[in-house]
């Protein structure tokens, strides 16, 4: 590293987000999802290595694909596309695809089901399946693999330290995440701000997570009730997004704030949890004084800050419980609705501003544990998730992006508006058939949704 590449002030911090803001012509949307890969035989998880694990899926997929592998240490970790998607492993062998940036919401679609149709293939050669939940009915912590990568090492130590399930979050958990633009600061915030207020009401609609260990958990969105418990110093609802003079410098003041994990340096990530960044910036981090951080430091440590809403030079959408292909495709149409249009940008953000900071924590937890049968502040949550809906719709019909058979992108939402309609989730449709149809059997929660 040359010194010239040394970040020397906080100001190269704040200037990193405005440097990233974009013409609304400009503006993209990425989406990113995360599967569970499971034997079909007993529906258990399978390890990085093996005749049927997950090395000789990636390298299967780099075969078909011709995907670029992406090593670790001489293990394939991963794999990047030339148009910047990827494949990546989260901690306990959960495979997620990091799509492209794109344009529309036919294009996001698209990518997701080529991803899937590729990833099935092979997994039918393995006598492998994939399923999207929020959190795994079946499986306890320790029928889990660890995959082999150094950040995840260093967390794995560190998560028992502050948090009773940071190791659930890790191994057992699965989400759907969409990445919008901003124009100016000012949009930002306006984006931000609205968007983790009204978190809880999109949680529950996405509510996929209603088993813990083979039985009915006591929520609907366990993944969320995960989060709520695994390192409060990074994860969350961080007060300051609802300061009046919240903008790209409070955030950075808030990275700042949040523990380091590692340190990237001679091909590997070396343990400094606990550390502050700050004194990384001062070129006093123990062990590494004299050295101050590059931007490649400064991204690192964006991407340990869990926030619900996070910004990364754009804004990522992270609340959602992982799902089925129908879910993977809406979770972007309800946010590029709510928040690409101007209109239905300043409807929302009316009715976010009815919402103080501490109802948005006790709705975080009440529509996790209940879903669509809760209350954000005055307002309950079916009918306000009935309300953005319909201002997310109107947002994509005024964008007026068609498919090659004239269809707009409001189609992306049509499970959502059904779902809302009735009041039942995913998990409520899966806890009721679980007492049922099912005879109590989980499995069969599995089996249901396997894409």
């Amino acid at each position: 590293m040359n010194d010239k590449d040394a970040i020397q002030s906080k100001s190269q911090l704040v200037d990193y987000f405005r440097q990233k803001e974009k013409k609304k012509t400009d503006w993209l949307i990425g989406t990113e999802h995360e599967k569970f890969l499971f034997s079909l035989d007993d529906f258990k998880p399978i390890p990085y290595e093996g005749e049927n694990g997950i090395e000789k899926l990636l390298k299967m997929l780099h075969e078909n694909s011709g995907w670029s592998p992406i090593f670790e240490k001489n293990n394939i970790i991963g794999l990047l596309a030339d148009n910047k998607s990827s494949i990546s492993l989260e901690p306990g062998g959960q495979l997620e695809l990091s799509g492209a940036a794109l344009k529309n919401l036919h294009m996001t679609c698209d990518e997701t089901g080529t991803h899937l149709a590729q990833l099935r293939k092979a997994l039918e050669k393995l006598n492998l399946g994939m399923a999207g939940f929020g959190f795994h009915p079946l499986s306890k912590r320790e029928d889990f693999h660890f995959m082999p990568k150094g950040r995840y090492k260093i967390m794995r130590n560190w998560m028992p330290k502050v948090g009773s399930m940071g190791l659930d979050m890790m191994l057992r958990t699965c989400t759907i995440q969409v990445n919008l633009d901003y124009s100016s600061e000012k949009d930002m915030v306006k984006k931000f701000r609205t968007a983790i207020t009204l978190q809880p009401v999109i949680t529950a609609l996405f509510s996929n997570s209603p088993f813990y260990e083979g039985e009915a958990s006591d929520f609907l969105s366990l993944r969320t009730e995960v989060w709520r418990n695994t390192d409060k110093a990074r994860c969350g609802i961080p007060r300051c997004v609802f300061d009046h003079d919240f903008g790209y410098e409070k955030w950075v003041d808030y990275l700042l704030s949040v523990p380091m994990y590692f340190i990237y340096r001679n091909s590997q990530y070396n343990d400094v949890a606990g550390s502050s960044f700050k004194n990384f910036l001062e070129g006093t981090l123990k062990g590494y004084e004299g050295i101050k951080p590059t931007m490649r430091d400064w991204e690192d440590h964006m991407s340990v800050a869990f926030t619900d809403v996070r910004l990364k030079g754009y804004i990522e959408m992270r609340g959602a419980d992982g799902g089925p292909w129908d879910r993977i495709c809406a979770l972007p149409a309800v946010w590029v609705g709510l928040l690409y249009d101007e209109d239905a940008l300043e409807e929302t953000e009316k009715i976010a501003k009815q919402i103080s900071y501490e109802e948005v924590i006790e709705a975080t937890f009440n529509c996790s544990k209940t879903g669509l049968n809760s209350k954000i502040g005055k307002f309950k949550s079916q009918e306000l998730a009935i309300e953005l809906l319909k201002i997310a719709k109107t947002g994509l019909k005024k964008r007026n992006f068609l498919n090659s058979s004239g269809d707009n992108e409001t189609g992306y939402l049509s499970p959502l508006l059904n779902m809302a309609e009735e009041g039942k989730t995913l998990a409520d449709t899966m806890l009721q058939k679980y007492l049922k149809d099912w005879n109590k059997d989980p499995k069969k929660a599995i089996e249901n949704q396997i894409i």
